[in-house]
C-alpha cells in the first residue's frame, strides 16, 4: 500500500509540470519602423501694385530662381531639414497709369508662421528683399 501511494503521488507531481506544443511556431518580431520626419513648409509671397515686376528666390534643391510675372505672387516647398537659408526679393518693372500709392511687399512665412517680411511705398523701382537662415 506504501508503494501504492509513492507511485501516485509521483504520477501527480509529473502530470503537474508545463506542456510544450512543438508544433506551435515561435512567434515572429514585429518590423521596425523608422519615423519620417515632419516636413517644414517655407512660403514665399510677393504681393503690390506695380503691374510687373521681377521676382528672384532660393530653394535649397533649384537654387537662386528669376521670375517675372504679375502680382500677387506665391510658391512653396517642403523640406525635412531644420534649419534652411531663404532668400526673396522684388524689384517693380512697371505700374499703371492711375496708381496714386504705389504698395510692394515680399514676405516669407515657415509652417505658416511669418519669418521675415520687407515693404516699400513708393515710385522708385529699388529692389526690397529679405533673407536669412530658419531654424525650427
Amino acid at each position: 500500500m506504501r508503494h501504492l501511494a509513492v507511485v501516485l503521488i509521483s504520477l501527480t507531481l509529473f502530470s503537474c509540470r508545463d506542456v510544450v506544443n512543438v508544433n506551435q511556431p515561435s512567434p515572429t518580431p514585429s518590423p521596425t519602423t523608422t519615423p519620417t520626419p515632419a516636413l517644414n513648409v517655407i512660403e514665399y509671397r510677393v504681393s503690390g501694385n506695380p503691374s510687373k515686376v521681377n521676382i528672384s528666390y532660393s530653394f535649397p534643391t533649384d537654387g537662386l530662381t528669376l521670375v517675372t510675372t504679375v502680382l500677387p505672387y506665391d510658391i512653396s516647398y517642403s523640406t525635412s531639414s531644420n534649419t534652411v537659408f531663404v532668400s526673396l526679393s522684388a524689384t517693380p518693372v512697371s505700374y499703371t497709369s492711375g496708381i496714386f500709392t504705389p504698395f510692394l511687399s515680399v514676405q516669407i512665412f515657415a509652417n505658416g508662421n511669418i519669418f521675415r517680411e520687407a515693404t516699400s511705398s513708393d515710385f522708385s523701382f529699388n529692389t526690397i528683399s529679405v533673407t536669412g537662415t530658419w531654424r525650427k
